[in-house]
């Protein structure tokens, strides 16, 4: 590239980015800083939340007896024996099966999508919360102490004793627990808020 190119193509760069960031631009953020990304229009909330267990049933015991889910329905089975459908919809190995998946509600609104996959690539480790992807539930008691007996009781892996928190979390305590599959939940309650609650400009 000559060099009087290269001056045009940075020109150009500068001059792109000062459209793009222009208080009249859609591009602009809302406070006027420079590269902020405006949302996707018209997103509102999460509308659920998908999990794939290795056993439909074995889950629907934990999600329903422990957590006190509503099942709601169910839909399946998701599978292309021909073409590349999974692969390109669903991000899956193209002969990768999902027989069932099952919906569930808790608290009136938080909605599960479970998926039971059988796949020829198939992972069986579930992701630790330091792996790329690893995730946790959290789901709010009004009693953690009793909760953790409970949940100890049913035979279930709680790691460790309550943590309580600092910061903008002062006022919540917390413990991890893990279903019978592996998968990462959080136990956490604060039944006189948290500190962020009470004054969140301290700790914008």
């Amino acid at each position: 590239m000559l060099l009087e190119d290269g001056i045009l193509a940075i020109w150009i760069q500068l001059a792109t980015l000062f459209v793009l960031c222009s208080p009249g631009s859609a591009n602009a953020s809302r406070n006027g800083s420079i590269g902020a990304v405006v949302p996707i229009p018209g997103l509102t909330h999460v509308d659920h939340l998908g999990i794939t267990v290795p056993d439909l049933d074995q889950a629907r015991e934990f999600f329903v007896d422990v957590l006190g889910c509503e099942y709601l329905y169910t839909l399946g089975p998701l599978r292309d024996d021909h073409g590349s459908w999974m692969r390109e919809h669903l991000g899956v190995h193209e002969r990768a099966v999902a027989p069932r998946l099952h919906f569930y509600r808790l608290g009136g609104q938080a909605v599960l999508e479970v998926f039971e996959y059988q796949a020829p690539d198939q992972r069986l480790d579930p992701p630790r919360n330091s792996d790329i992807g690893g995730h946790h539930l959290a789901f709010y008691v009004e009693d953690l102490d009793t909760a953790i007996a409970d949940l100890r009781r049913r035979g279930l892996r709680v790691l460790g004793e309550p943590t309580a928190s600092k910061g903008p979390h002062e006022g919540q305590r917390w413990v991890y627990f893990l279903s019978p599959w592996g998968l990462q939940c959080e136990l956490v309650s604060y039944p006189h808020g948290k500190a962020f609650h009470r004054n969140p400009e301290a700790f914008a």
